[in-house]
Parts: C-alpha cells; sequence; structure tokens
C-alpha cells in the first residue's frame, strides 16, 4: 500500500517548520514500513509505503496528520506571540 499526503500552506516557513516537526517520525518506522517528509516550496509531501497490514497503514496516516496539527497549532501560537 502507498500514499502520498500533500499538505499547502501560505509561507515556505510555515512549510518548512512543518516538514521539520514530522520528519523525525521518519527514522522510527519500523521494518516493512517507510515515511519520507519532504518541503516543496510551500508545500509538505509525505509519502507512505506499507508492507504490513492495512490496520498499520490506518494508523500511521493517522499519527501523521494528528502530528501535523500539533505542529501547526504550535506554529500558530509561536506566530501570535510574535
Amino acid at each position: 500500500m502507498e500514499a502520498e499526503v500533500t499538505l499547502k500552506y501560505d509561507e515556505v516557513k510555515s512549510a518548512e517548520a512543518i516538514a521539520k516537526a514530522v520528519s523525525p517520525d521518519n527514522v522510527k518506522a519500523p521494518p516493512g514500513l517507510s515515511i519520507k517528509t519532504i518541503r516543496k516550496g510551500e508545500k509538505v509531501l509525505t509519502c507512505i509505503k506499507c508492507r504490513m497490514k492495512l490496520s498499520t497503514f490506518i494508523a500511521t496516516i493517522d499519527d501523521l496528520l494528528f502530528c501535523v496539527s500539533i505542529a501547526e497549532k504550535t506554529l500558530l501560537t509561536a506566530k501570535k506571540l510574535k
């Protein structure tokens, strides 16, 4: 199974911050699961490849979206504090 999640932001700085926030998860993937996140301009692209159970694939996508949501909220709070 394979999925590509594309997120677009208003600024390159925001996209860079989100990509950096979720990239550490790329290193911790177990065998049979590959997660790669990159930034291209104002977009954050995450490619997920899974040779495991469907439930693992869905949980990985859910985890990614949860982490992105937390990173976005943190970024928004940081911008408000400036």
